[in-house]
């Protein structure tokens, strides 16, 4: 779902054009306040914003902007756009946000991988040399190799994966 914020006369036909080009719905409110308090009770995927509207309530834009969500911000001038335009305009910031949003995923999963290949190093650096030391009771030998061993497989499931 889009909301569109504009007090433009042109807001239900700039929505209803947005509906058949994006194929989402499209949600028009004249306010900046009413705008914020929308998004405190649905969840939007873009918040198109008549620019010299929002600019003309400070106040009100720094609510709605601490509001949005994970909603992609669109800044557009009704006054001198098309519906074209700001199907543009949005599809544009939507595949940036999505772009962002795929490259934060694979650095936090390549963080994850390597801290978790870090730990299993030091689980099995530590099973070893613990195996390695004299006056271990069996059972005990027995457990670190357990240990060992699944920290192995581990290992080998990450490798695989990358």
């Amino acid at each position: 779902m889009i909301l569109l914020v504009t007090s433009s006369h042109r807001r239900v036909e700039c929505a209803n054009a947005l509906e058949q080009a994006v194929g989402e719905s499209v949600e028009a409110c004249e306010t900046v306040r009413k705008a914020t308090s929308m998004l405190r009770s649905n969840e939007y995927s873009a918040v198109i914003m008549d620019d010299p509207m929002v600019e003309a309530d400070g106040d009100a834009l720094d609510a709605l902007l601490n509001h949005l969500g994970l909603a992609v911000p669109v800044y557009v001038n009704l006054a001198i756009s098309n519906a074209q335009r700001i199907t543009r305009e949005l599809r544009l910031a939507m595949r940036r946000n999505r772009e962002s949003r795929m490259i934060a995923v694979r650095a936090a999963e390549s963080q994850l991988r390597s801290e978790i290949r870090d730990a299993v190093t030091g689980i099995l650096l530590s099973t070893e040399l613990v195996m390695r030391t004299r006056d271990i009771p069996l059972d005990a030998i027995e457990k670190l190799t357990s240990v060992c061993q699944l920290a192995s497989n581990i290992r080998s499931r990450l490798e695989s994966v990358n």
